[in-house]
């Protein structure tokens, strides 16, 4: 029977992990389980939603205006808050124009959108990498 040497790396098949995840989370039930194909779409919608205006826009306009769109919407994801707070991203959102929309995320309390209150210095300490 053949044994992998120490020196040769096995490929991770499943992602094993001890908490419960959401729905999107990589871990062992989520990839076994049935994975219904809209899931991907709806996941992915907002950007290629915007991904499908940019191109509209560089057709009519020229590439220059998707361009310094691009650049804002990135300099946008750039600014950030304390550690121990989770963004909102209401720059992107007014950038993209979803600003005023109220979707399922909105108020259906998903775990990322969900407010949560960490321990701040734990955070700032583990941010800068300095531990005790």
């Amino acid at each position: 029977m053949y044994q992998p040497s120490l020196n040769e790396q096995t490929p991770e098949v499943l992602k094993a992990t001890g908490k419960v995840g959401a729905p999107t989370d990589a871990n062992c039930l989520n990839q076994l389980g049935h994975v219904h194909r809209l899931r991907d779409s709806e996941m992915n919608y907002h950007e290629h939603q915007f991904a499908l205006n940019m191109e509209l826009i560089r057709n009519r306009e020229g590439l220059c205006v998707p361009l310094k769109m691009g650049m804002d919407r990135f300099a946008a994801r750039q600014v950030g808050r304390m550690p121990f707070l989770p963004s909102c991203n209401l720059m992107d959102d007014v950038l993209t124009g979803r600003s005023e929309d109220i979707g399922f995320e909105d108020f259906m309390n998903v775990p990322e959108n969900r407010e949560k209150m960490r321990r701040p210095h734990a955070e700032v300490e583990k941010s800068f990498g300095i531990k005790f």
